[in-house]
């Protein structure tokens, strides 16, 4: 039996901050703004700001640096990555334990679209994809409500601290989302792409893996101290488990169910489970295998695959030591320091729209939306 989840309203009207990323995805996130969500935000009479991000971290600095007592709400129109940069931004505030709650949202406009597809898979509607994902993200903004979200925070061994939202990959996930970065061009099939060309040439990756189990009597506190986390340099404490294996060819840890808009990686996962969900697969796969295994992950089949080279536990921290000297490690789809990193989660850190909003049928847009024109945008290019 579902746990009701606490759900509070944005108050009306609202003043929403809409960060787009015109590069993202095909580079048509603001054509599909104008073309499918204005009208929406006009119709619901929700007052807002629209900024276009110009480079790299743009958005990191701005929400650093913004005045947040101007907006009720902050949206991202983009793939993962530019909410990877907010969420950032506002956690190296001096008042960031203040600035974190400010509800975040995301409207679809990348190449993945985890989040998205996350929190439209939360709210119990059939899959959608492309526009009809963009439309329900669309339409659960305009209902303003808002929920807790889970967050992980992610130590690099150069003492750099990071907060993610979505995943930490190391080996084939990894290699895939940011060698197929050159098929950007393509949209969401730019994954398939790269994950052939990354079967083609399959790698092994030595490294060491530890993490802490969930045990029932496990609590969800919400907290911002990394309490289960011993120094990088300290041995893991005796409570965890170290993976007898050094051979990998793929390490994820997710805190959503899907990793993509096609990928239901963790059927079972809500936004504020409080859990990481964490797989690896081990060396000695077959090529045929490692695909079968990403085809079940569409329809969210995986585990039961039977896989005798696929583990899946659910912690509460991890430890990955890498000792292959060159490869990649990403964190919500952003290549990070690569070396040592640990992580640990924690539950409930921020806010964004919640589970039990239900989306308008595919089959039934709103005509009248899209024909309005808006009064209220100010477009901002610094």
């Amino acid at each position: 039996k579902k746990k009701k989840k606490k759900i509070r309203g944005v108050c009306r009207p609202c003043r929403i901050m809409i960060l787009v990323n015109p590069q993202s995805g095909r580079g048509q996130a603001l054509q599909l703004f104008t073309g499918h969500i204005q009208g929406m935000l006009t119709e619901a009479s929700l007052p807002y700001t629209l900024v276009i991000t110009e480079r790299q971290n743009h958005a990191r600095e701005l929400v650093r640096k913004a005045d947040l007592s101007q907006w009720d709400a902050l949206v991202i129109m983009s793939g993962d990555g530019l909410l990877f940069e907010v969420i950032n931004g506002l956690m190296e505030r001096e008042d960031w334990q203040e600035a974190i709650q400010t509800p975040l949202g995301i409207l679809p406009g990348g190449s993945g679209n985890a989040l998205a597809a996350s929190i439209h898979h939360y709210s119990q509607s059939p899959p959608a994809w492309n526009e009809e994902l963009l439309l329900s993200c669309g339409f659960m903004l305009c209902k303003g409500l808002v929920g807790p979200l889970d967050l992980v925070s992610i130590h690099l061994a150069s003492k750099q601290r990071l907060f993610s939202f979505l995943s930490l990959a190391w080996g084939f996930v990894a290699d895939v989302d940011i060698e197929s970065e050159k098929y950007r061009h393509v949209g969401a099939i730019r994954f398939l792409m790269g994950t052939l060309v990354r079967l083609a040439s399959l790698r092994v990756y030595q490294g060491k893996l530890a993490y802490l189990p969930v045990k029932e009597s496990d609590s969800k506190t919400r907290t911002h101290v990394d309490s289960l986390l011993p120094g990088l340099d300290q041995p893991v404490p005796e409570s965890w488990t170290v993976v007898k294996e050094e051979d990998f060819v793929l390490v994820l840890a997710i805190y959503q169910s899907h990793l993509a808009e096609d990928l239901w990686t963790v059927p079972g996962a809500m936004a504020d489970d409080g859990l990481i969900h964490l797989f690896y697969v081990t060396a000695g796969i077959s090529r045929p295998a490692l695909l079968r295994l990403f085809l079940a992950m569409e329809k969210g089949a995986h585990l039961a695959y039977g896989c005798p080279h696929l583990v899946y536990e659910k912690v509460k921290a991890l430890r990955l030591e890498p000792i292959t000297p060159q490869g990649m490690i990403t964190v919500d789809g952003e290549v990070v320091e690569y070396g040592p990193v640990q992580a640990q989660i924690h539950p409930g850190l921020t806010e964004t729209r919640p589970p039990g909003v239900t989306p308008p049928p595919p089959a039934a847009p709103f005509p009248a939306l899209f024909s309005h024109p808006v009064q209220s945008t100010t477009i901002i290019k610094p």
